[in-house]
């Protein structure tokens, strides 16, 4: 069978898609795919669940919580697992996003290694996460934590995750329709939040 190429991903229609609710996603061959879920998952940051051992590993500060400090690595690391969609396409497109403002790791270090982290894409008051890797104990977890603090901090209204998983369930994500997720969104992009 032949290999396909991947497919270019252009930064002003990735942005643009997020602006309504879309998001790419790639296969095993490289190809993308356009992605709208309904029902749409997302995080109400009131309903973010600590567990006790989350708690424990958070007051004995165990990890050194950093943003944008390694971007590019944290992408890599999330795709580092069998089944994934983040290729070399979307590593170029979402670095360049970065360095533009629109996309953000939160960061988990254990000295100098870099041990958990997440990243993500915002537009107005909307934080749009894309993925997320644990090297040690809790390590994606704490980022997630400090994430939901800076983004109340800093009047993110809207906090998606795209799609459930019991991992996710755990932490308190819930599901929404997705036409109350565009209406939400709506709101979310007149905001001027800064990262």
């Amino acid at each position: 069978m032949p290999q396909l190429q991947p497919e270019p991903l252009d930064p002003i229609l990735v942005i643009n898609a997020y602006a309504q609710g879309i998001f790419p996603m790639a296969d095993e061959l490289g190809k993308i795919s356009w992605y709208a879920p309904d029902p749409r998952a997302i995080l109400e940051h009131h309903n973010l669940h600590l567990s006790h051992s989350l708690k424990t590993t958070i007051r004995k500060r165990r990890y050194q919580i950093r943003t944008d400090s390694a971007f590019e690595q944290v992408m890599r690391l999330c795709g580092a697992r069998e089944d994934t969609w983040i290729n070399e396409e979307f590593i170029k497109t979402y670095t360049y996003l970065h360095q533009k403002g629109f996309a953000h790791s939160v960061e988990a270090w254990e000295g100098s290694q870099l041990v958990g982290g997440l990243y993500g894409v915002t537009l107005g008051g909307a934080f749009m996460g894309e993925s997320m890797f644990s090297l040690a104990t809790d390590a994606s977890k704490v980022c997630l934590v400090a994430l939901v603090d800076h983004l109340q901090a800093h009047g993110y209204i809207l906090h998606d995750t795209q799609f459930i998983t019991p991992h996710l369930a755990t932490l308190g994500v819930t599901e929404i329709p997705r036409t109350d997720y565009e209406k939400r969104l709506q709101a979310a992009l007149k905001l001027r939040c800064t990262w």
